[in-house]
């Protein structure tokens, strides 16, 4: 039966390279000659998939596997060496929660700018401030400049702020172990209430393949940055195991 769900995310022959040099001096170099040597990295090798709205998708494999890249890649983070990706809809991407902050301004006035780059107007953040201040739980803490913070703090500011801002995409790498246990329930629930919105989409990336079971539905097994298995998430996992 034919699928008539939107496509909101495909990868069509899609690989991403990167180039290594032996320091950053040579780095340097580069930038003024073609002649400096350098090795080149295949993260992403040819990939293609499609990612319809309402899917939950997991994407499996070990560390040096692509996943984080392909993230990257889909939020605007980073761009292909060649082939084609389209997107359609608001992204929020839990992948480094305290990028992008200025440490300079307040938890509040962070909150809202991160708010305006997902491309919200003014009056739809004012609407989910609240949610935002009381998800992160950081007290008065919110009107401190962000050097004021910790690591862990600003990591919350960040979650908080993904997961309260309504996203079409919601994309996760391994966000979901932020904070201590109590704040980690509290982002795992936040997360299921998202996704029992059918028209949410989740392209998730972590090592429980227990979590990824319950969020997902379909699972993408990778490797050196190669498609091996597409499936439904309990055959991805069957696939992955046997790697192993």
């Amino acid at each position: 039966m034919e699928d008539k769900r939107e496509v909101v995310i495909k990868f069509t022959n899609v690989t991403k390279e990167y180039k290594l040099y032996k320091n950053d001096k040579a780095r340097f170099k580069a930038l003024f000659s073609k002649r400096v040597k350098y090795k080149v990295k295949r993260a992403v090798n040819n990939l293609s998939f499609e990612v319809r709205k309402g899917d939950g998708i997991a994407l499996i494999g070990k560390n040096g596997a692509g996943k984080s890249t392909i993230l990257k890649m889909i939020t605007g983070v980073s761009y292909p060496t060649s082939g084609e990706i389209y997107v359609e809809g608001k992204i929020s991407a839990l992948l480094e929660l305290s990028s992008g902050f200025d440490l300079e301004a307040s938890g509040i006035e962070n909150a809202r700018f991160k708010c305006s780059l997902m491309g919200m107007t003014a009056d739809e953040i004012e609407e989910v401030i609240p949610d935002i201040i009381e998800f992160a739980d950081l007290g008065e803490y919110l009107e401190q400049p962000l050097r004021a913070y910790s690591s862990g703090m600003k990591a919350r500011l960040g979650f908080a702020i993904s997961v309260n801002s309504r996203p079409d995409i919601l994309i996760v790498d391994e966000a979901l172990s932020v904070g201590d246990k109590e704040f980690r329930k509290k982002c795992l629930k936040k997360v299921r209430e998202i996704m029992s919105d059918k028209d949410v989409t989740l392209l998730f990336v972590t090592h429980s393949l227990s979590t990824a079971k319950e969020f997902c539905q379909r699972g993408i097994v990778l490797e050196k940055g190669t498609k091996l298995y597409e499936g439904s998430i309990d055959d991805a996992i069957e696939f992955y195991d046997s790697m192993n």
